[in-house]
């Protein structure tokens, strides 16, 4: 015979949210946005070149703002809330970037010339905390010996590294007029 107080406790656990609804959606919109300008603010070279402490960082961040996101609630459906909300909101903001050229660039910045004909943009590494060695190591996986032989190197917003000889540049430069981080 089934203990139907022990499944009638189980179903009130994987269902009972704890809290309203409105508000695990409204805790997994801030925490979204907040995600979304953190890692705005931390560049470009965080997406594509992850080392153990941004690592590090990442995981203690997500589990710093679970309880955020979810409150005291530990139910199946009120994760599977939060995490539809975040969905939902990263859906409206790829929608939102792909259709504004503007949004675009305030979510997601500009590409930024990293060297430009042989000559390595020093200030422009700064900002990105990219070392010279890190870009002569990135030119080297693409076939450069020396950053001397690049026409253009790019830090893409996706955080991937472009690097040209001189017809992908020129084509780079055309498409991109006036869009890049100098």
């Amino acid at each position: 015979m089934i203990d139907l107080s022990f499944a009638t406790s189980l179903v009130a656990n994987l269902i009972d949210l704890g809290e309203p609804a409105d508000e695990k959606v409204l805790r997994s919109l801030l925490v979204f946005a907040f995600l979304v300008v953190a890692l705005r603010l931390g560049g470009k070279r965080e997406l594509a070149q992850i080392n153990v402490l941004d690592l590090a960082v990442l995981l203690l961040v997500s589990n710093a703002l679970q309880n955020a996101l979810i409150g005291n609630d530990n139910s199946l459906l009120g994760g599977v809330l939060g995490a539809s909300t975040l969905f939902a909101a990263n859906y409206v903001f790829v929608r939102i970037t792909y259709r504004s050229a503007r949004a675009r660039r305030f979510l997601e910045g500009s590409p930024r010339v990293l060297v430009r004909e042989g000559r390595v943009d020093r200030q422009a590494l700064m900002r990105e905390a990219i070392s010279v060695s890190e870009i002569r190591s990135i030119a080297l996986e693409h076939g450069f010996d020396s950053l001397r032989d690049v026409a253009l190197l790019v830090l893409e917003t996706n955080g991937h590294m472009a690097v040209m000889g001189p017809e992908s540049a020129e084509r780079w430069r055309t498409e991109h007029e006036g869009e890049a981080g100098r």
